[in-house]
């Protein structure tokens, strides 16, 4: 007995220790990353498909949110959680600009050296836990010239992300850019396919239709993800090692 009571010991000790902490990966920004109620449906921010591409060992956590500029993801409290649940190893992927740049929306309009400055915020917090900041340009928003070609819709906003990516040496994935080059390569008809388009009655959730050239659908969410994903590998953060791996087929 008192053999069978020793060889049990160490697995119970097991069974109540606990499991390894993951690595938690924060999403913060605005709707375009963020996740959807199903009334949105078929909106669909970035960050949700993003969200399966790991392994078990680390959790994505989803805090965009709707309308949100720095500014107001900084004053109605959305960011403080965040810096206070970080612990080392994490990750912050940082992404606003949409609402931070439309001057007709005051209750969310942030200056450029304001939103310079709560990038900085963001970035310096961070770190200060032993957690890793990586910057992203806005995604870009859908739109031509008569000739086809995908204009620049973040003139002003998107230089700042790279000038506090490039003064505080912080990674950076180019989201602008190669949304842009995205869309193009779709061509000017087809890109509609991956935004929140859709005619009268074609979906119930949106009985009258619906014409968003700056909202994904579940398609164009799944692309964008897959732009970040190159970004981290490109970047080689530590975070690619915990990609996902194809389940080998069964023979």
């Amino acid at each position: 007995m008192k053999r069978i009571t020793l060889l049990l010991f160490p697995l119970l000790l097991l069974a109540f220790a606990p499991l390894p902490r993951k690595t938690k990966v924060y999403l913060i920004g605005d709707s375009t990353c963020a996740n959807k109620e199903v009334r949105a449906f078929p909106e669909t921010g970035w960050g949700m498909p993003f969200a399966y591409f790991f392994d078990s060992t680390i959790e994505v956590d989803n805090r965009a949110k709707n309308g949100r500029s720095t500014r107001t993801f900084l004053s109605e409290g959305l960011w403080q959680p965040v810096a206070d649940n970080l612990q080392a190893g994490d990750y912050v992927f940082i992404q606003f600009g949409h609402n931070d740049e439309s001057k007709e929306k005051t209750d969310r309009y942030t200056s450029p050296d304001q939103y310079k400055a709560n990038l900085v915020r963001f970035v310096t917090e961070t770190r200060a836990k032993g957690a890793i900041p990586v910057l992203l340009t806005p995604v870009s928003r859908r739109k031509f010239d008569d000739k086809g070609v995908a204009l620049e819709t973040h003139a002003e906003y998107a230089p700042l992300v790279r000038a506090v990516a490039a003064e505080l040496a912080v990674p950076l994935i180019e989201m602008d850019e190669r949304t842009k080059t995205l869309y193009q390569q779709f061509g000017a008809e087809a890109s509609k396919l991956l935004f929140l388009q859709l005619e009268k009655d074609e979906h119930p959730n949106y009985p009258e239709g619906k014409t968003d050239n700056t909202h994904f659908n579940e398609l164009g969410a799944r692309k964008v993800a897959q732009i970040v994903l190159q970004g981290i590998r490109e970047l080689n953060l530590e975070l690619a090692a915990h990609i996902r791996k194809p389940i080998a087929p069964k023979k």
